[in-house]
Parts: structure tokens; sequence; C-alpha cells
């Protein structure tokens, strides 16, 4: 039986690909991609010639249901999205509860996304963490901050580069300037950079440096133990 396969691609190093991904993508009958010239590009590097079709947030309503008519009369297809894991903040969730809806076989591989490099490298506990990805850019975005004010595990959030000292002064508002949190760029990449510290310390550094690349934020929990810490030299 045909299935769909959700396959993860580098989210910056292009070397950052499995055996496994490489041979599923070489296979299939087509690929869906969140944007046919980055996966193009990537295809290329790994010397696949393989059929591109638009599959992104702007139509995936629409074609979800011709996607799941496809892979059922024979089709084998491919999910990629531009970096990473589908689903994670990417397209494919749609498509995902459409196949297996309609009785087909999702098949996911393992591979890059950029919170768990984030997380690991942080040096805050990764054993429990609670995934946000992109805070609302606007309505409901200070609520949101507000009901994770007690949250006690790490917590990690994508941001683009316009948004970041913006995010984290409302992190400092929210949380409290000596909070604890790591701010990670351009992971994978030729100018990766991880920033440690406290907010107001993390904050003041990218007012001095312009915020660049792609950004993952990790935020310590409440009652981390540099909390406990400031509130014990109180």
């Amino acid at each position: 039986m045909a299935k769909l396969y959700i396959v993860p691609t580098p989210i910056g190093n292009l070397d950052d690909i499995t055996v496994r991904a490489v041979k599923t993508l070489s296979e299939v009958d087509l690929i869906l991609a969140e944007d046919t010239r980055t996966s193009g590009f990537l295809l290329k590097h790994l010397g696949i010639d393989k059929k591109l079709w638009s599959h992104h947030k702007f139509n995936e309503h629409k074609t979800v249901e011709v996607i799941a008519e496809r892979i059922a009369a024979g089709e084998n297809i491919a999910l990629v999205s531009d970096a990473g894991t589908p689903g994670i903040s990417d397209p494919g969730f749609l498509l995902v509860r459409t196949c297996l809806e309609n009785g087909i076989e999702v098949e996911t591989l393992p591979g890059a996304t950029a919170l768990i490099p984030a997380i690991v490298q942080s040096g805050f506990p990764c054993d429990r963490f609670c995934f946000e990805g992109f805070l609302p850019q606007k309505k409901g975005r200070k609520t949101r901050l507000e009901q994770l004010r007690d949250e006690g595990r790490t917590m990690i959030f994508y941001e683009s580069p316009y948004r970041v000292l913006k995010t984290l002064e409302q992190f400092s508002e929210v949380f409290g300037p000596d909070r604890e949190v790591s701010v990670s760029r351009e992971l994978t990449k030729k100018f990766e950079e991880t920033v440690r510290g406290t907010i107001g310390e993390v904050s003041a550094h990218f007012r001095e440096k312009e915020p660049k690349g792609e950004f993952v934020i990790v935020l310590a929990g409440s009652g981390s133990k540099k909390e406990h810490d400031t509130e014990s030299e109180k």
C-alpha cells in the first residue's frame, strides 16, 4: 500500500540529512514542498531529480483531499518543509490527519528540528519541556505569556530576528529580568551562536548587536536554580 512519508530536512547544514531520508526522497513518486525553490536546491545538492508540488499554509486546506486521493490510488508521496520536521511550526498536521482519517498509512522519519539542539545546549533541564513555537504576533500574545508565568518546565519558542528583542523585553515584564534564558541563532550554520544569561543580560546583548538569522529562545522554568539563588540573596 502507498504511504505518506514525512521527511525532515536540514535546518541549515545540508549534510544534516539521514541516509534513510535521501533514500525515501529518491524513491517516492512525488515530493510536496513548502517552497519548491528551497527544496529544489536541496534535491540538486543530493543528486535527486523528482517532481515537486507546492504545499504550504496558504493552500493546504484546498489540497489535502486531492493528495490523500492520489496516495489511495497508489502514489507514494513525501512531505518536506523548508527546514526541519514538517508539522513542527510548519505545514503538515492537516495532511497527516486527513490521511489517517482516510485509512492511509503515514510514516514519519526522524531527523533535524531546531528545538532539540537549542534546549540541549541551553544547559537547562531537558527531561521535561514545553514547546510553544511561535507566539501570536499581536492578539493573544500577552495573554499567552501570562498563562506561562508559573510554568515550571523549560520553555522553547521560535522567533524571527525582527521580534527577538521585543519578545525578550516582554519576557522581562512577565517573568522578570533575572529569569535565565538561552538564545540560539543560525543553528548548524556558519554563524551559529548561543547567548546565555538573564533576560536582562541577553536583551542588552541584542540591543548592541543587531539580531540576524533564525532564532530559538529557551527560557528557564519557574523555580529554576538561579531564581532560587537570587531569592536567597534577597
